[in-house]
């Protein structure tokens, strides 16, 4: 359950120039889980609070990008990629950006 007391003025100031306010989230987990993640944040060197956020942003972020490739990738002209790749002029390919065999254009 999320907690609806946001810390009003409450900001991070570590780091990045951004302000945000905070909130707490009792948060269930499994133990070998939060072990892992605390390991983890240590390696780090940051607490378990600064850790978490930060991997739920990762992940959001992550979600996000995959979205938008999976929402662009109807719309590419393939021919039209094909073409490009295969017209006249131009330089050849230095050395290592050959196509591999098996793409066939």
């Amino acid at each position: 359950m999320v907690s609806s007391r946001a810390v009003a003025g409450r900001s991070s100031t570590k780091g990045a120039a951004v302000t945000t306010k905070t909130t707490t989230y009792p948060l269930r987990q499994p133990v070998s889980l939060k072990a892992e993640a605390e390991r983890l944040a240590a390696e780090e060197g940051a607490s378990l609070n600064q850790f978490v956020p930060t991997a739920v942003a990762e992940k959001l972020a992550a979600l996000r990008t995959a979205d938008f490739f999976l929402n662009r990738k109807d719309k590419g002209d393939s021919e039209a990629f094909r073409r490009l790749l295969t017209r006249d002029g131009g330089q050849p390919p230095q050395a290592g950006d050959e196509l591999p065999a098996d793409v066939g254009l």
